[in-house]
């Protein structure tokens, strides 16, 4: 997403920052394998694990995209009100090229197809936020 919004000419619109539900690899680098397949697309995927924090994310952050349904209901579960539910989003909902796809599957267990498809289908979601914070069909708030 931090690409998208980049190449938008928007990055001082946005604060964007990733997250795991559970604290398997706080305090690592990403997959290789992810790296390796991001680079081939000219990302630099290098951002140090940490776990999503109900307590400030919920109220640092406009919107919290889920790759998927369980974790979209996992975090869900940890607002604290209907506030802080809404701005919990799924990536899927705004996929464009690949509407019949319910979410992004987790490649860890995949081999290079599965991080392949894994790309694909974020970049698709990521251009979707993009487009509807472009429309302000989502309201983007400034701190």
């Amino acid at each position: 997403m931090q690409k998208y919004v980049d190449d938008a000419g928007m990055s001082g619109k946005f604060y964007i920052d990733s997250a795991g539900i559970g604290p398997w690899h706080v305090g690592q680098l990403p997959d290789k394998r992810m790296r390796r397949h991001g680079a081939k697309r000219g990302y630099s995927i290098d951002h140090i694990a940490r776990q999503f924090d109900a307590r400030h994310d919920f109220s640092d952050f406009d919107y919290i995209v889920a790759m998927d349904d369980e974790n979209y209901r996992d975090i869900c579960s940890k607002a604290h009100c209907d506030a802080e539910r809404r701005k919990v989003i799924r990536m899927a909902d705004y996929f464009i090229r690949y509407r019949e796809r319910t979410s992004v599957p987790d490649p860890y267990y995949g081999d290079g197809e599965d991080f392949e498809l894994a790309l694909d289908l974020i970049e698709d979601g990521c251009s979707g936020i993009l487009d509807k914070l472009n429309t302000r069909d989502i309201e983007v708030n400034s701190k």
